[in-house]
Protein backbone atom coordinates (compact mmCIF):
# COMPACT_ATOMS: atom_id res chain seq x y z
CA UNK A 1 0.00 0.00 0.00
CA UNK A 2 1.58 3.41 -1.36
CA UNK A 3 0.75 5.99 1.27
CA UNK A 4 0.42 9.81 0.04
CA UNK A 5 2.69 11.58 2.60
CA UNK A 6 2.02 14.98 0.55
CA UNK A 7 -1.67 14.46 0.39
CA UNK A 8 -1.54 13.32 4.39
CA UNK A 9 0.59 16.04 5.26
CA UNK A 10 -1.37 18.73 4.10
CA UNK A 11 -4.72 17.44 5.47
CA UNK A 12 -3.00 16.83 8.58
CA UNK A 13 -2.23 20.61 8.32
CA UNK A 14 -5.64 21.90 7.80
CA UNK A 15 -7.00 19.84 10.31
CA UNK A 16 -4.28 20.90 12.63
CA UNK A 17 -4.14 16.99 13.45
CA UNK A 18 -0.60 15.51 13.63
CA UNK A 19 -1.63 11.85 14.97
CA UNK A 20 -1.72 10.41 11.07
CA UNK A 21 1.00 11.84 10.27
CA UNK A 22 3.10 10.77 13.44
CA UNK A 23 1.86 7.29 12.85
CA UNK A 24 3.46 7.04 9.16
CA UNK A 25 7.26 8.08 9.73
CA UNK A 26 8.34 4.59 11.47
CA UNK A 27 11.06 6.45 13.71
CA UNK A 28 8.21 8.46 14.95
CA UNK A 29 6.40 5.49 15.97
CA UNK A 30 9.42 3.76 17.73
CA UNK A 31 10.32 6.45 19.60
CA UNK A 32 6.52 6.99 20.42
CA UNK A 33 6.53 10.62 19.26
CA UNK A 34 3.24 12.64 19.77
CA UNK A 35 2.65 16.24 18.95
CA UNK A 36 0.69 18.68 20.95
CA UNK A 37 -0.36 22.24 20.26
CA UNK A 38 1.84 24.82 22.19
CA UNK A 39 2.43 28.09 22.41
CA UNK A 40 4.37 29.27 19.14
CA UNK A 41 3.45 26.24 16.85
CA UNK A 42 3.93 22.72 17.36
CA UNK A 43 5.73 20.64 20.66
CA UNK A 44 6.45 16.77 20.22
CA UNK A 45 6.12 14.76 23.34
CA UNK A 46 8.77 12.04 24.22
CA UNK A 47 7.16 9.58 26.29
CA UNK A 48 8.77 7.78 29.70
CA UNK A 49 10.36 4.38 28.20
CA UNK A 50 12.55 2.19 29.26
CA UNK A 51 13.82 0.95 25.93
CA UNK A 52 14.84 4.96 25.61
CA UNK A 53 16.93 4.47 28.53
CA UNK A 54 20.77 5.05 27.57
CA UNK A 55 22.67 5.09 31.27
CA UNK A 56 20.31 2.98 33.68
CA UNK A 57 22.63 3.39 36.04
CA UNK A 58 21.98 7.21 36.21
CA UNK A 59 19.41 6.63 34.24
CA UNK A 60 18.99 8.68 31.81
CA UNK A 61 18.02 8.90 28.36
CA UNK A 62 20.21 7.41 25.63
CA UNK A 63 21.86 10.94 23.89
CA UNK A 64 20.96 9.85 20.77
CA UNK A 65 17.34 9.51 21.84
CA UNK A 66 17.38 13.25 23.02
CA UNK A 67 18.89 14.28 19.44
CA UNK A 68 16.10 12.36 17.73
CA UNK A 69 13.22 14.44 19.46
CA UNK A 70 15.13 17.56 18.52
CA UNK A 71 15.57 17.10 15.35
CA UNK A 72 11.93 15.53 14.82
CA UNK A 73 10.73 18.55 16.76
CA UNK A 74 12.20 20.77 13.77
CA UNK A 75 10.94 18.53 11.43
CA UNK A 76 7.67 19.30 12.29
CA UNK A 77 7.45 22.71 13.22
CA UNK A 78 8.80 23.30 9.86
CA UNK A 79 6.35 21.35 7.88
CA UNK A 80 3.31 23.21 9.79
CA UNK A 81 4.97 26.38 9.36
CA UNK A 82 5.77 26.41 5.69
CA UNK A 83 3.51 26.77 2.74
CA UNK A 84 4.87 23.45 1.02
CA UNK A 85 3.48 19.80 1.50
CA UNK A 86 6.90 18.09 1.46
CA UNK A 87 9.34 16.61 3.85
CA UNK A 88 12.46 18.71 4.57
CA UNK A 89 15.75 17.00 4.33
CA UNK A 90 18.56 17.37 7.31
CA UNK A 91 21.72 19.04 6.45
CA UNK A 92 23.56 19.38 9.68
CA UNK A 93 22.59 18.70 13.33
CA UNK A 94 24.48 20.29 16.08
CA UNK A 95 22.91 19.20 19.55
CA UNK A 96 24.03 20.78 22.84
CA UNK A 97 23.94 18.52 25.86
CA UNK A 98 23.06 20.86 28.59
CA UNK A 99 22.03 18.45 31.89
CA UNK A 100 21.06 14.79 32.32
CA UNK A 101 17.56 13.93 30.76
CA UNK A 102 16.01 11.78 33.23
CA UNK A 103 13.62 8.76 31.41
CA UNK A 104 10.63 10.93 31.82
CA UNK A 105 7.97 12.37 29.61
CA UNK A 106 10.22 14.92 27.35
CA UNK A 107 9.34 18.38 25.34
CA UNK A 108 10.64 20.17 22.61
CA UNK A 109 9.67 22.93 20.70
CA UNK A 110 11.45 24.81 17.36
CA UNK A 111 11.71 28.08 15.89
CA UNK A 112 12.65 28.70 12.42
CA UNK A 113 15.49 31.31 12.63
CA UNK A 114 16.11 31.77 8.99
CA UNK A 115 13.68 30.82 5.90
CA UNK A 116 14.92 31.16 2.70
CA UNK A 117 13.85 29.38 -0.57
CA UNK A 118 16.16 26.14 -0.68
CA UNK A 119 17.55 26.20 3.15
CA UNK A 120 16.22 26.71 6.62
CA UNK A 121 17.92 27.43 10.07
CA UNK A 122 15.91 26.04 13.20
CA UNK A 123 16.15 25.74 16.71
CA UNK A 124 14.97 23.63 18.95
CA UNK A 125 14.80 23.06 22.47
CA UNK A 126 13.91 19.80 24.62
CA UNK A 127 12.72 20.01 28.56
CA UNK A 128 11.45 17.43 31.34
CA UNK A 129 9.85 19.61 33.95
CA UNK A 130 10.49 23.28 33.03
CA UNK A 131 11.06 24.78 29.38
CA UNK A 132 13.33 27.57 30.84
CA UNK A 133 15.96 24.75 32.23
CA UNK A 134 16.44 23.13 28.78
CA UNK A 135 17.97 19.81 28.90
CA UNK A 136 19.45 20.09 25.46
CA UNK A 137 19.34 22.50 22.59
CA UNK A 138 20.05 21.88 18.81
CA UNK A 139 20.46 23.97 15.49
CA UNK A 140 20.06 22.41 12.24
CA UNK A 141 19.85 23.28 8.23
CA UNK A 142 17.30 21.51 6.22
CA UNK A 143 16.85 21.86 2.30
CA UNK A 144 13.78 22.17 1.18
CA UNK A 145 11.60 21.03 -2.06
Amino acid sequence: MSIDLQKLIAEARAARDYGAFMQVVPYFRFLGLTVREGEGGPVCVLPADPKLVGNAQLPALHGGVVGALLESAAIVHLIWAADTDSIPKIIDLSVDYLRSARPVETYARAVVTKHGRRIANVRAEAWQDDPERPVAAAHAHFLLD
